[in-house]
């Protein structure tokens, strides 16, 4: 039997992962992103970690739910009928399985993340 161990999710030693969205999504901008990953479970379905990204818009498609904790910048993320929200630190969300939109970084933005993405 595995004992279970707590995952403390702000390790100074996780790596940054950067990148850039694929060109079909950007609406404008460029905006390079940042993903530290803290956490994976040993089925690949739950995922915790930090993202970052500096100013732009794309479109978004969410094939997960996720839980989201604005820390630092601000966001606005519309619904694909033109629902606006504008997200700033301290506010917490989720993002349901399905959503499609835009998300527009107006000033860099740093969110926590929990994200579950169930195999189907």
């Amino acid at each position: 039997m595995t004992v279970a161990t707590l995952k403390l999710l702000n390790q100074p030693d996780v790596q940054p992962e950067t990148y850039y969205l694929a060109e079909e999504k950007l609406i404008s901008g460029n905006p390079l992103q940042t993903l530290w990953m803290h956490y994976s479970d040993a089925h690949e379905v739950f995922f915790s970690g930090l993202w970052k990204s500096e100013p732009g818009k794309w479109r978004v498609h969410y094939t997960e739910e996720e839980y989201c904790c604005i820390r630092e910048g601000i966001s606005i993320v519309t619904d694909s009928a033109g629902h606006a929200t504008t997200l700033k630190a301290g506010d917490e969300f989720v993002i349901p399985r399905g959503f499609q939109g835009t998300w527009e970084v107006v000033e860099t933005t740093l969110k926590r993340f929990v994200v579950y993405e169930p195999r189907d």
